[in-house]
């Protein structure tokens, strides 16, 4: 069918009352394009119902309205809606009739109009978006049509909206059998006679293979017709090399064209065993993972395809190779953005299943959906090469008893009966899933170790914090991952490192994967990863730091400033290895050092203002180091120097004076600490192997008196453009430590969409016109009107241009 965007010219407005007897499009609507995040313009409260899951941030009661126009002519077509993602609990009205709806925020649906449109007339599209009942989400979900909208259009004769299901069944010696399934529907009152052609296109266009043969189908009658192709000299396709070929199908009347479909795909094949590990076209993977959550960053969950790719640019640059969507299935335009750039993907379905997480989850309608959303996942991912894993579930409670393991049976059994190509886990985390048994096993390690243990919270925190690895390791754990694993291919491990090499020999068929990690542990994770085939890969929480849950990911001095008990303003979780704004923090440089992808050192500094105060942290934070040498009121004032590096040995000059050599990870491997005064100038770190210098790194004070705001562009795409406002001195250098108030004064050939920093603790919100610089930077994302060839910006008095 045909498939247009329909993104345009909307209607908005918030639902204040739910009972109207009047059904109309109040004086005070907004018009807005899609994709809309409702929720990034609510201004974050300190009493939000939400709290901090979604950066103290409420959702409400919104609706939407768009009018199309048909002619009579047009009663002979086919019109279908399809929207990719609507949070949540979306209901679709064509002139006023509720024609369709979908509760779950994270599946595409589709909704057929025929039989409410008026012909030769004007009608209404209206979606009315219920998130008030809060809290619904543990992260920050947005609100409203977040994702793509699309209207297909068509002959009666046509191909099922959701599109062509392509298989690669065989790659041998580059040689590839595809399988070619493509659901027709007849809804002509009338038997049909026509031809089905089928063209396979390489990325320079030309036609690799090709069929056509003719079918006849009953009136009403529909049919998934099946073509195998065979493809010579395959280029298949990897995370290191993302070839992509173009599948054309079309539907012949009389050698007419009545309708087609085209879509991208990749070549491959995926095995995974225990023995030989995961296996990407024959060759074994190791996955360098990055949870992830859905938000656009300053954007909110505004979905845009130009916001994924440099996603994804960003990601790969810092050395992942796979991502996890947590805790629910990607939009489409993450998946091809992974498709172009290599990315793999482990896809995930559900963060609950029928025990609540939230007052108003998704565990109200869980029983009656649940087949249906997996399935919508399924038929969006089935194409998409970077797929090349299905998580059920992320640490869901009831996992671990005889109906919930059931329930983990019947899942998988729905994804085969789809999709037998991929393998399936489910996310386990031991103290989740023990339930019932969890202070009793806590009661028993306590005792062993001489603790005192009474059950309350004070107690169960200290014991998560000093024996996590005993809890998870218990042997009432393993008989619960016994049951909670067996129906899927693959166990996903949620932070229970010290189970791998003990379950890898206990279990010899059990392939494991870290689903979720702590990212201090990385180098213990990865080294049992290399030498382990029956552990294929480590994904961190997270990859990319989001809005919600606030506060988890943030170090701090006093109670209530950070972690598990950070209050209003804390507003991101802080925990990414990239920050919200896409500038890699400490951690990613000290993870590339880890995957062996980096030879040089990374110098970074523990904030000397705090020196010798002690830092309260959660498991997800190494330190509260920034990479700077630039402090002001810190002269001789001691100061701690994490070096990341690889090598033996690691030599921190200051000035041109040595400070010390040391060898390299003593307490942490890869990481070595120095303490010395700070005095202004070049910080110089210079690594070792057998006593050979492999690599070095300085940074330099920069000169606070000559610091000015520099702006520049960061990503220049398609509709999107990211500027950088860094506050510098006159050599480039970013001045972390004297934060300025920027105001965006005007903007010329392009609107706002995002302005704002990294700071976990924003006291502006991202659609305002003023921001903070935080650590020196501030971003400010903008749409380009397509008008114009340059983008005027007045900010501080300054004028600054660019060309498009």
């Amino acid at each position: 069918m045909k498939k247009q965007l329909f993104n345009k010219n909307w209607k908005f407005w918030e639902e204040k009352d739910s009972f109207a007897l009047v059904w109309s499009i109040p004086e005070n609507a907004q018009d807005i394009d899609l994709p809309h995040d409702a929720m990034i313009y609510e201004k974050p409260y300190a009493e939000s119902p939400n709290g901090g899951n979604t950066g103290f941030r409420d959702g409400k009661n919104y609706s939407y309205a768009k009018y199309i126009d048909l002619t009579e002519a047009d009663k002979d077509k086919k019109f279908i809606l399809t929207f990719e993602g609507v949070y949540c609990n979306a209901f679709v009205y064509v002139n006023g009739i509720l024609a369709g709806n979908n509760y779950y925020g994270y599946t595409g649906f589709c909704v057929p109009l025929n039989d409410y449109l008026n012909f030769g007339k004007s009608n209404e599209i209206r979606v009315q978006v219920r998130n008030g009942a809060m809290s619904n989400s543990r992260w920050y979900s947005g609100s409203g049509i977040y994702r793509d909208v699309y209207l297909l259009s068509g002959s009666a004769l046509h191909i099922a909206a959701k599109g062509c299901l392509i298989k690669t069944l065989n790659l041998e010696n580059r040689q590839a059998e595809l399988e070619i399934k493509v659901p027709v529907q007849n809804e002509f009152p009338v038997s049909q006679e026509f031809e089905l052609s089928v063209k396979i296109r390489n990325h320079e266009g030309e036609i690799v293979a090709s069929d056509q043969r003719p079918y006849y189908l009953l009136a009403g009658e529909s049919a998934d017709l099946v073509t195998n192709l065979i493809i010579d000299e395959v280029d298949a396709w990897s995370a290191e090399h993302p070839y992509l070929y173009e599948v054309e199908t079309c539907l012949l009347i009389n050698g007419l064209e009545r309708d087609d479909w085209t879509g991208t795909i990749g070549i491959r094949t995926l095995t995974v065993d225990s023995k030989n590990g995961f296996r990407v076209n024959g060759e074994t993977v190791k996955f360098r993972g990055a949870c992830i959550h859905h938000d656009s960053g300053l954007l909110g969950a505004a979905t845009y395809r130009d916001v994924h790719l440099r996603q994804i640019e960003i990601l790969k640059a810092a050395g992942f190779n796979a991502l996890r969507m947590s805790h629910h299935p990607a939009a489409p335009s993450l998946l091809e953005a992974c498709d172009e750039l290599g990315m793999y993907v482990m896809d995930e379905a559900f963060d609950m299943w029928t025990h609540f997480k939230s007052d108003f989850d998704y565990s109200l309608v869980f029983k009656e959906n649940w087949q249906r959303d997996i399935k919508a996942m399924i038929e969006t991912d089935y194409n998409h090469p970077s797929v090349v894993m299905y998580s059920i579930g992320n640490e869901i409670p009831e996992i671990g008893t005889k109906h919930g393991s059931r329930l983990a049976r019947q899942m998988n059994e729905k994804i085969k009966s789809t999709d037998d190509s991929r393998p399936t886990l489910s996310a386990i985390n031991g103290v989740f899933a023990a339930g019932d048994h969890i202070m009793e096993i806590m009661a028993e390690l306590a005792a062993e170790a001489n603790m005192e243990f009474s059950g309350s919270v004070n107690d169960f925190m200290t014991m998560m914090a000093t024996q996590m690895h005993r809890i998870v390791s218990h042997e009432k754990v393993s008989g619960i991952i016994e049951l909670a694993a067996a129906a899927t291919d693959i166990a996903g491990y949620n932070y229970m490192t010290p189970r791998y090499e003990k379950d890898a020999a206990r279990f010899p068929n059990r392939v494991m994967v870290g689903s979720e990690t702590y990212p201090p542990q990385i180098a213990q994770n990865w080294n049992i990863v290399c030498r382990t085939p029956a552990v294929i890969g480590d994904f961190t929480w997270t990859g990319w730091d989001y809005i919600g849950e606030a506060g988890v990911g943030i170090p701090a001095y006093k109670m209530g400033k950070g972690g598990f008990g950070a209050q209003y303003p804390a507003q991101l979780a802080y925990v990414g290895d990239i920050d919200i704004t896409g500038f890699r923090r400490p951690a990613s440089y000290y993870r590339e050092i880890v995957f062996g992808l980096r030879k040089n050192p990374y110098i970074a500094v523990q904030n000397p203002h705090h020196f010798g105060e002690p830092l309260m942290k959660t498991p997800w934070v190494i330190s509260d180091c920034v990479s700077s040498w630039t402090w002001k009121e810190v002269n001789d004032k001691h100061c701690v120097v994490e070096v990341y590096a690889p090598g033996d040995e690691v030599a921190l000059f200051l000035n041109g004076q040595l400070i010390e050599k040391k060898a390299v990870g003593s307490e942490i491997p890869f990481v070595t600490y120095f303490e010395l005064p700070f005095q202004p100038g070049t910080l110089k770190a210079v690594n070792y192997q057998n006593g050979q210098p492999i690599g070095e790194t300085e940074l330099t004070t920069g000169n606070f008196a000559a610091a000015k705001i520099n702006v520049s562009v960061d990503y220049q795409a398609e509709e999107l453009f990211y500027i950088v406002l860094s506050l510098e001195d006159g050599q480039g250098i970013v001045i972390n430590d004297a934060d300025q108030e920027i105001e965006i004064a005007a903007l010329e050939g392009a609107s706002l969409m995002g302005f704002g920093s990294a700071d976990p603790k924003p006291l502006t919100n991202y659609t305002d016109v003023k921001a903070k610089t935080y650590n020196g930077r501030a971003q400010l994302i903008v749409k380009k009107d397509k008008k114009c060839s340059k983008l005027i910006l007045i900010s501080n008095g300054e004028n600054f241009t660019f060309e498009f």
